[in-house]
């Protein structure tokens, strides 16, 4: 069972020790990446291991349940520490080729991974709230990286309105423990149910709010476009194609697994809001012209579908939801990097993560739209099948416009910098003029040849993404007897 601690303690020990390190040195970055290559082999050790023989669990330390911290790996927590954990290696190893500017950058990253991983391996409510606050400390320092004017304003706006976030939703975790007298996530699932839907709608609806503000979802999103806009490449696709996750998992594990009747109750209200993120999205990353401002606009749209998928509800859409979720994170990393970087692959890497995004195969992005199609025509509903398709449809198209907008503008005109950034003279990888490094860029093509793999070979995403909605659907655990000693042995 220490494979399932791994992925979190790895990075966590990794991180300690880079904290007394100068992270500018070349040697010291390496040493990261290997901290980090080793948690991200681990991840897939325990994903493998989830995948053949199913859900594991364990009590950290041999404390007796409720007293230590409560581990837990389903398809859904595995296929979210996979992906998160590989954008996370790649921005790292983005940033050491290029060269660190930041002392704390390694060590930093280490910690958010730690945090992350924590979210999506806990099974109990309190230990996320506590890795979530671990990952969004680390990332509010990492938003302010390199220490601009502008870099410093975004990691103020993100640190205040997350900080809003995290209160409204200790405030909702305060009132699940309050009507199920336990933490464990399984045993509030079966609990739940009793309290009525009266005052658990309070609850979700808060829930709701506070991961909606995590993924930058429409009406929430207004944070967003200055944090990625102001931030540097790499720390930009983390905040989008990891960090993000916590909104996408949160809203996946207490919706579809704790609150399944209360999804089922705003499940209207989901399809309108993710309807509205999708085409408020699409039209504002029309309307830009800098790359990282229309890939900032076009992460609102893009999460607008997971949460479609989420309101369609059922196998279907669960699974939808947690491939897209998967499939956005991928598109984000690839051209997120790539607007650091000019010349020919750059322009050609950039081209198939635009590809991917508007759903054209070969690219992963099709398969995720197709999930999304087959989901929509699983509706009760012929009109209501017929509207998603029809939105699924113009996103699409909306999407390949406004990327075909910016490879025209950017890689089809020699000589211009595609990665102007406020307060920039020269895009960000760059060092006084000179090209982007080799390396760098060949990483990038890595990335971009495996969102073309990924949508060749989609057998290992299809198993994760219908393994998480299998563990969603499943029926809860039997509540423990409501005694106190019981109680207390479910969470704190």
């Amino acid at each position: 069972m220490a494979l399932l601690a791994a992925p979190i303690l790895i990075t966590w020990v990794f991180a300690a020790v880079l904290a007394m390190l100068d992270g500018h040195k070349r040697v010291v970055g390496w040493f990261a990446v290997a901290g980090m290559t080793a948690s991200f082999a681990a991840t897939v050790a325990l994903a493998v291991r989830v995948v053949r023989g199913g859900e594991i669990e364990m009590i950290s330390g041999g404390w007796p349940e409720g007293v230590g911290i409560a581990l837990r790996a389903d398809a859904l927590g595995v296929t979210f520490a996979l992906i998160s954990g590989a954008v996370i290696l790649i921005s790292l190893t983005y940033e050491v080729l290029g060269g660190v500017r930041s002392r704390t950058f390694p060590a930093l990253v280490l910690f958010l991974n730690s945090g992350l991983m924590g979210i999506f391996l806990t099974g109990d409510i309190f230990n996320f709230y506590v890795f979530f606050e671990i990952a969004m400390t680390a990332s509010y320092v990492l938003t302010g990286y390199r220490e601009r004017d502008y870099q410093v304003r975004a990691a103020f706006i993100f640190a205040v309105v997350n900080l809003l976030g995290s209160v409204i939703f200790v405030i909702a975790v305060a009132g699940l423990y309050h009507l199920t007298g336990s933490l464990d996530m399984d045993v509030v699932a079966a609990r739940i149910g009793d309290a009525g839907i009266a005052p658990t709608i309070f609850i979700a609806a808060a829930i709701f709010v506070a991961f909606g503000l995590k993924l930058g979802l429409f009406p929430f999103h207004f944070w967003l476009p200055a944090v990625y806009v102001g931030s540097h490449a790499p720390v930009a696709a983390i905040l989008s194609g990891a960090l993000a996750n916590i909104g996408s998992y949160g809203l996946l594990r207490f919706g579809g697994g704790i609150l399944p009747e209360q999804l089922a109750e705003a499940r209207v209200v989901l399809l309108v809001i993710g309807t509205l993120s999708i085409i408020y999205g699409a039209l504002q990353a029309i309307s830009r012209r800098s790359p990282v401002e229309v890939m900032a606009y076009s992460s609102i749209g893009q999460v607008g579908y997971i949460l479609v998928a989420l309101g369609i509800g059922g196998p279907l859409g669960f699974a939808a939801a947690t491939l897209y979720a998967f499939v956005n994170s991928l598109n984000k990393l690839l051209l997120f990097l790539a607007t650091g970087l000019r010349g020919p692959l750059v322009g050609a890497a950039f081209v198939i993560g635009a590809f991917s995004v508007a759903g054209v195969p070969p690219a992963v992005g099709f398969l995720g739209k197709l999930s999304l199609f087959q989901a929509s025509i699983g509706l009760e509903s012929l009109w209501g099948s017929v509207v998603l398709v029809a939105l699924v449809f113009a996103g699409s198209v909306l999407s390949f416009l406004y990327s075909f907008q910016v490879y025209q503008r950017v890689y089809m005109r020699p000589g211009e910098s595609p990665a102007r950034r406020p307060g920039e003279a020269s895009p960000t990888i760059e060092r006084g003029g000179k090209p982007s490094p080799a390396v760098v860029r060949g990483l990038l093509i890595v990335v971009a040849g495996l969102v073309v793999a990924l949508g060749l070979w989609p057998e290992p995403l299809l198993v994760l993404s219908q393994g998480a909605a299998e563990a969603l659907s499943a029926p809860s655990a039997p509540a423990a007897p409501s005694d106190p000693a019981a109680s207390m042995g479910g969470g704190r």
